[in-house]
């Protein structure tokens, strides 16, 4: 491995190239709203210096600080009383909604550690969740409690709590939040219980360093492992984007979110950013276009992020001319199926108003949000590179290339494994000492992602190792494929994966997803020729039309799947 003389030289020459083209007015310094402090100082910041402000809107019912910062005392109170201390762990099972938000700052403030479950998984991965990370206090969703109670005997539950993802909701226009179920024979109601509790009576956990959560991967390789993550993680995250990516959000701002909270892109953007930025938070279930668009025109929604598909779903609602979308500031795009292109940028800007901007590279390990591509939109500039632009780090974050075998260092322009270093990095994986070790050298995060880096300390990101093909001896990146792809206009999404070949080695296969509404026109041959046009020949894909991918219950699309359909 290249030793670490070498690797801090190539580190200070890629700040100053950063430094050389960093955007315009842009500082390179992590600014904090209020300082490095815990997540209960800056959500008892807002509730002091203004109490009836709202920080949560959901389906009809406003929710202050006040308020928030009451419930969420009295959920800190309730674990005490059930025996809960600093570095237990509580589990959360249930999609967005108040009382996520609620227990969430209730185990920050008395230093318990958070696990979040997704409430998609079955008993299999349920109990192990629960056995592996030693959960003993749980909230889940009525719906749930069957599910919760049949592998109880299996895990060292003792505590399960009850909540309907509605019971917190107002007259809402939209049934998204969904009825609530009849409450679980011999289980506590949450909401019923916290009315009952005393305001937390004692000091809000103030170590930065200890560990807060254990949020989970999701497992493509391999079991689930647990990340560990300090609040300190979490605050320097959320500073650091804000920094660079939305410096002027703040109290006066609304958050409009539907990414699930129990993935870690979801806690950031719908949970953290909110309480660090002062903002309020409209707060939505699932993903509903005219809820939405609703939020944006009538709620004072200012900021977003959203999957490209939904930005699609937008742009051609029938209704769309009935909201005023005029007050967004920001809105992130996630290119996941669909990928972020010039022409949805022109379309967006000129039925919005506003840039569709790629959000952020990141992975759970690294608690996400490692890069920006804000201030480089310029004549397209980010949307013009290849393979996949991920812009620059975040202010206080370095990333290297490796040799993936040797660990050596790579050249500027080269590619290799990403491998990170900043202060949110995971401390650990929970009780895997072998797989930390491996994962965690000298300080730096080795990723398992390809990438390289340009000649202005710009990252792009080629996808994961164990995803790179070998066409005739030459490396062919699914990533670089898909993005192609994505500027079809026909192309809704692809997934690309190798095929073996005994005369080239790999051949790359394209499962794609056509428009209904141009499918018409585009059969694989049409789609091949098309390809032969804008790229080398040894990376022209095999096509394989499909009408819906294979989903993880993370929202990624299952390759697996695609290659037993080989």
């Amino acid at each position: 491995m290249t030793g670490t003389k070498e690797t801090e030289a190539q580190v200070a020459e890629l700040r100053r190239l950063q430094n050389e083209n960093w955007p315009a007015g842009m500082t390179r310094e992590v600014r904090y709203r209020l300082g490095r402090k815990p997540v209960a100082h800056y959500l008892r910041h807002e509730a002091q210096s203004r109490p009836g402000a709202v920080m949560i809107r959901f389906y009809g019912r406003s929710l202050s600080w006040a308020e928030i910062d009451d419930l969420s005392d009295r959920f800190a109170a309730l674990l005490q009383r059930y025996g809960v201390g600093v570095g237990d762990r509580v589990g959360l099972m249930m999609g967005n909604c108040p009382q996520y938000v609620i227990c969430f700052l209730g185990i920050m403030k008395l230093g318990a550690v958070l696990s979040p479950v997704n409430p998609m998984f079955k008993g299999d991965e349920l109990t192990y969740q629960l056995t592996d990370g030693g959960v003993e206090i749980l909230v889940a969703q009525d719906d749930l409690i069957p599910l919760v109670t049949s592998v109880q005997g299996e895990t060292s539950l003792r505590v399960v709590l009850a909540t309907g993802l509605g019971e917190m909701a107002g007259d809402a226009v939209s049934d998204a939040a969904g009825p609530d179920m009849a409450p679980a024979p011999g289980t506590e109601r949450l909401m019923e219980v916290l009315q009952d509790t005393a305001p937390f009576a004692g000091t809000d956990f103030d170590d930065l360093d200890a560990p807060a959560a254990l949020n989970y991967t999701g497992g493509t390789t391999g079991l689930p492992k647990g990340c560990v993550h300090t609040q300190g993680d979490m605050i320097y995250t959320l500073a650091a984007y804000c920094t660079v990516a939305m410096p002027e959000v703040g109290p006066s701002d609304g958050i409009v979110s539907f990414i699930p909270m129990f993935w870690i892109a979801g806690e950031d953007l719908g949970l953290l950013m909110p309480v660090y930025t002062g903002a309020s938070l409209c707060l939505m279930t699932r993903w509903n276009a005219e809820d939405w668009m609703t939020a944006v025109s009538n709620l004072g929604g200012t900021v977003s992020v959203l999957p490209v598909d939904c930005a699609v779903e937008i742009m051609t609602h029938p209704d769309l001319g009935e909201y005023d979308l005029s007050g967004l500031k920001f809105v992130g795009a996630m290119s996941l199926i669909n990928k972020l292109t010039v022409d949805y940028r022109a379309q967006w800007r000129d039925l919005i108003g506003t840039t569709l901007v790629e959000a952020s590279y990141g992975m759970t390990e690294s608690h996400t949000l490692d890069t920006f591509t804000v201030g480089m939109q310029d004549d397209d500039y980010d949307l013009e590179q290849n393979p996949v632009f991920i812009g620059f780090p975040v202010p206080g974050t370095d990333i290297i290339i490796r040799d993936f075998d040797t660990g050596a260092l790579k050249p500027i322009g080269a590619h290799g494994e990403i491998c990170i270093r900043s202060p949110s990095i995971l401390k650990s994986y929970w009780n895997k000492p072998g797989v930390t070790a491996q994962a965690l050298r000298d300080g730096w995060l080795h990723t398992g992602d390809i990438g390289m880096l340009n000649g202005k300390g710009q990252v792009h990101y080629l996808g994961r190792n164990k995803e790179m093909l070998k066409v005739r001896g030459m490396a062919v990146f699914p990533a670089e494929i898909e993005m192609a792809l994505g500027r079809h206009n026909a192309v809704l999404g692809s997934a690309v994966i190798g095929r073996a070949d005994d005369i080239r080695g790999e051949v790359p296969v394209a499962f794609v997803r056509l428009d209904p509404a141009l499918a018409s026109a585009w059969d694989a041959e049409a789609l091949t020729n098309w390809c032969k046009e804008k790229m080398a020949g040894y990376k022209v894909p095999e096509i394989r039309l499909i009408d819906a991918f294979p989903m993880t219950t993370t929202g990624k699309i299952r390759k697996v799947d695609l290659a037993a359909m080989l």
